[in-house]
Order: C-alpha cells, then sequence, then structure tokens
C-alpha cells in the first residue's frame, strides 16, 4: 500500500451532524408523490403513491433492532463506492451491534448465485475513501425476468436479510423498483433501498442533486483536459477533439468546461433542441479553426459528450431505426441492414466512413440498442472537418494548418481516489440507507440535499423510486425505466456556459485545475461540483 493509500484511509469523512446519535432520529413523511401514468400504478400497485420522508434530528430513541442486509454494485464502476458500504456498516453497527452486513459478489448475478461473503471491520478496512468496486466487484446484469426475481427472493429468504441496498444508476434503480414491488407482492420481509451512483451525473431529481462519483471523476478529467490545454498553448500546433464519458447527457462535458474553458464544447442536448444538423455542426467546427487560424492560431482544444451522436437529428433517426429493426438481433451484418433500412436512411449509412458503419453495426448493449460508447464520434468529426477546411482551402478561404489529434477520456475517470465531496456524501448516502431499512421502509432511494452546504447542514430522506419511473421503448418494448435526467439549457448553469463561450472561443482563456487536492486551502473552494454551485432562482 503506498503514502496515498495509507493517507486516504486516515481521513474520517462528514455527514449531518444531527448524524451523531443515530437512535435518535426521527422520520416526517412530506408529500405523496405520484406519476402521471397510469400504466406506472397498474405495474407498481403495492408500491405506487408512497410519501417522500426526510429523516431529522429526533427526541426519542428509536427500539434497537439487529439487522441482516445485503448490498450491492450494480453497473459501471463510480469512485466512492466503498464509502457507501462504510457508512451502511457503520450505521448499522450504531444501530446495534449485532447488526450484520453481507455483500454479494461480482453484481447482481451474485445475488441470483447467492454468492456473497460477510462485510467485517477487518475487511472493510482497507477500503474506506479508496477507488474502485474491488472489495466486492460488480455487473451489468437486469434483474427482470420473472425467474430472475425468484431467484432473489429465494436468496433473501436463505439469508434472512431485512433488507438489500442497489447501488447502481437509473437501470439499476430501476431493478430495485422492481425487487421491491414484487418482494412485497410475495410477502417477503426484505426491503429493498437503491442509492444513486453514476459518474455520468443522468440520475438527477429534485431531490438527487447529483449522483456519486461525478464530481471525482469530472476532477479527474479536468486534469487531464487542463494539461491538454497547457500542451496545446505550448505546441501551438495541434487541435485537440477530446470525448468525454457519459452516455447520454452532457454534465460532464459541461462541467469540464467550466473548469478549464476550451474553445468549444458541444452540448448534445443543445444540438437536439436546435436541430442542428451533421453539415451545420461541422460547419460550426470549421468556423472556430478557421477563425483562429485567421488569428494566428493553428490549434485548439474541444469537448464533445460520448454520446453526442445519437441527438444529431438524422444520426439518430438512423439510430433509432437501426434499434427497432435490429433489436433482437445480436449484431446484424451490413448486407442486410441495407436491405431493411428505409431509402433516406440508406442513403446516410453508405455516406459514412467505413469506420463509423463498423461501428454502428457492433455487438448491441443489454437492451438491445446500439452501443454508442463504441462510435469514435471523434474520429468521425475530425474526418468530416478536415474535409470540409479541405474544400474551403481550394476556395481560398482557410489557409490554416489542421493537425487533429484525438482524446478518449472515459475509464480513467471511474475508479480514482474520490474527492472528499465524494467520500463525505457516499458515507452519507450509505447511513441513509440503512436508516431507511430500519425504518421498514421498502422501494426507496436514498438521497442526500443541500449538498452546496458544508456536509454538518446536509438533509437527507427517502425518495420513492416508482415516483421517478416512466414508461419507455426497450428492445422494442414498453417497459418501466427511470428516465434519464439530461442537460436543461434553461437551467442558470447552462447560461452562464453560454456567457462564456464565446470568450473561450477566441481566447486562450484556458485554465489547468491540476490534480485532484485532499487537504489544504483548495479544498476549501473546489469541494463541490460547478453545477451544483449555480443553484436556479
Amino acid at each position: 500500500m503506498n503514502s496515498l493509500q495509507k493517507l486516504r484511509l486516515q481521513f474520517q469523512p462528514l455527514f449531518p451532524r444531527f448524524l451523531q446519535n443515530l437512535q435518535q432520529v426521527t422520520f416526517v413523511a412530506k408529500q405523496e408523490l405520484l406519476t402521471d401514468e397510469n400504466e406506472i400504478h397498474s405495474l407498481f400497485p403495492c408500491t405506487y403513491g408512497h410519501s417522500l420522508f426526510s429523516i431529522e434530528n429526533g427526541v426519542n430513541k428509536r427500539v434497537p433492532k439487529c439487522l441482516k442486509v445485503g448490498v450491492v454494485f450494480s453497473g459501471g464502476q463510480a469512485p466512492g463506492g466503498h464509502n457507501v458500504l462504510a457508512g451502511l456498516y457503520d450505521a448499522l453497527k450504531s444501530l446495534h451491534p449485532e447488526s450484520t452486513l453481507w455483500g454479494f459478489l461480482e453484481g447482481p448475478s451474485g445475488i441470483l448465485a447467492n454468492q456473497c461473503l460477510e462485510i467485517t471491520s477487518e475487511n472493510l478496512a482497507p477500503f474506506r475513501n479508496q477507488g474502485g468496486f474491488d472489495l466486492l466487484g460488480s455487473g451489468r446484469v437486469k434483474i427482470e425476468t420473472e425467474d430472475q426475481l425468484k431467484a432473489c427472493l429465494s436468496t433473501s429468504a436463505s439469508l434472512s436479510l431485512d433488507g438489500l441496498v442497489i447501488i447502481g444508476g437509473d437501470d439499476s434503480n430501476t431493478n430495485a423498483a422492481l425487487l421491491a414491488e414484487y418482494f412485497l407482492r410475495e410477502k417477503c420481509s426484505t426491503k429493498v433501498i437503491g442509492v444513486p451512483k453514476t459518474i455520468d451525473g443522468d440520475l438527477k431529481n429534485p431531490h438527487v442533486a447529483i449522483s456519486f462519483g461525478f464530481d471525482t471523476a469530472c476532477k479527474i478529467y479536468a486534469e487531464m483536459i487542463g494539461n491538454i490545454c497547457r500542451d496545446a498553448l505550448s505546441a501551438k500546433k495541434y487541435t485537440h477533439f477530446i470525448k468525454l464519458m457519459g452516455r447520454s447527457a452532457s454534465h460532464i462535458a459541461m462541467e469540464c468546461a467550466l473548469k478549464t474553458h476550451p474553445n468549444l464544447t458541444l452540448i448534445s442536448e443543445e444540438i437536439q433542441e436546435k436541430q442542428t444538423t451533421l453539415a451545420q455542426l461541422i460547419s460550426q467546427i470549421a468556423d472556430l479553426i478557421q477563425h483562429r487560424a485567421e488569428q494566428g492560431k493553428n490549434y485548439s482544444i474541444l469537448l464533445i459528450p460520448e454520446g453526442i451522436i445519437e441527438f444529431i437529428p438524422e444520426i439518430k433517426g438512423l439510430i433509432t431505426e437501426l434499434n427497432q429493426r435490429f433489436a433482437d438481433e445480436n449484431k446484424p451484418d451490413k448486407e442486410s441492414l441495407l436491405k431493411h433500412l428505409t431509402p433516406e436512411k440508406k442513403e446516410l449509412f453508405s455516406r459514412l466512413p467505413n469506420e463509423i458503419q463498423k461501428q454502428l453495426l457492433e455487438k448491441r448493449d443489454p437492451h438491445g440498442n446500439v452501443q454508442v460508447s463504441l462510435i469514435e464520434t471523434e474520429r468521425l468529426l475530425i474526418q468530416l472537418t478536415e474535409n470540409e477546411l479541405e474544400d474551403r482551402a481550394k476556395k481560398g478561404l482557410y489557409r490554416g494548418k489542421f493537425s487533429p489529434v484525438a482524446h478518449f477520456l472515459g475509464y480513467e475517470g471511474r475508479a480514482g481516489f474520490p474527492s472528499n465531496f465524494d467520500c463525505n456524501y457516499c458515507y452519507t448516502l450509505g447511513m441513509t440507507s440503512a436508516l431507511l431499512i430500519d425504518e421498514g421502509l421498502t422501494g426507496y432511494m436514498a438521497y442526500v440535499e443541500n449538498l452546496e452546504n458544508p456536509p454538518g447542514e446536509w438533509k437527507i430522506g427517502g425518495l420513492p423510486l416508482v415516483s421517478l419511473l416512466h414508461m419507455e421503448t426497450r428492445h422494442g418494448k414498453n417497459k418501466p425505466v427511470i428516465k434519464k435526467a439530461l442537460v436543461d439549457t434553461q437551467a442558470k448553469a447552462f447560461h452562464l456556459f453560454d456567457e462564456l463561450r464565446g470568450q473561450w472561443a477566441t481566447q486562450d482563456d484556458y485554465q489547468w485545475p491540476g490534480p485532484m487536492q485532499f487537504s489544504g486551502d483548495a479544498t476549501l473552494t473546489d469541494t463541490i461540483p460547478i453545477i451544483i454551485t449555480i443553484k436556479n432562482p
């Protein structure tokens, strides 16, 4: 174990002050939360219409209960996951010293196969404030079929679990909602609680300002972007196309832009809202490069959200048609595809570079959809921009030099040392999950509010998972899922970004945040995501 690992082990997470005495907290029911879709009510009769709960400082002591709780990591890694385990474990032991915590191995498949280990103070100790999910491992198995639900019921019964905590993103928390409903229907006493996890930042709502892992990932990416900015300013001859992880939403791209001030940041949601075509997008990029070349600046920094390609209208239409026509085919061949596409989409597909065509036909994701993360959008934009600049050069409109460099910042941000913010946030989420189970609530997501304030002032509670569901097409069928939260172009954070990006385009206003700080003055002013600090009126 190196020096930094040892130093992080010494960090003591902060949490709401009133949680110093868990025996005296009280639950306060707020408004009843409903969806406006009748189909959700019919699918979730046992958990529909539950009230929002806030957990507050109380007077009367709670009755100590010995609890046996299971926990699972679901989906991709996000920094801070081990601190959810730590907060959950510590809270359970505080509520009753004989309580136990069991971790399912390799994600949801561990629940199905009843493979778990008891989490103890000894085996948890080396993982406090550390990155990754390696104490338990993770996986992307979806729990949704009748057989899978029965297997979960069998596992819960065999272990006599009082609660099950599912740590995951929108799909994983959808699974939690399904499981909570099924357990109630089958008279199973195991309570199911979800924890909001995803670096993409697309699991958010009025009570969840951001999912855990987002802050750390953005700090890691911002350091690398800042380094590339410094390199560009030093070499003065490269145009860097930097694709950033974020399956659909552009939260990471916008947060990193606010931290580093690149020359151009594409926001998928804005492209969709304005119905910007691929040709218009390439023209916008070429205009920036040409304008900077006229200033003698043959270098630029561009940020590109991972999922941007499915927000460009004509490409989105192509992907939608591919998903609908080939939902049940693992990897359709090109010849079969061209036979079944509409003439308009066939013509568009044929115009795309061969490598992009291949990537559109790669193995489908668990929902039967095109795997957008495998499409090298940054290289598509580079090739098309190069073509556009060559055309302009032939007309005498462009006399600059274009030397593009492609980057993809993805997995680098998923398992690093969690920031102090994520350490505190995750620990509090773990404590909140334990309290929700102790209260006997099921089908809830743990939430922490007031994140822009010091941890001692944070507010916590439980949000009904069913209130977050809506119907969406998956594998060609309508299914209940938690809707991804995209960038709101009407929000104050976007307006700030919009005001500043004009000067970033022409000026070299690059910022280089440097490595993430865990102590010292820097942590006093740079502790939370910028998009959280910019509150809407």
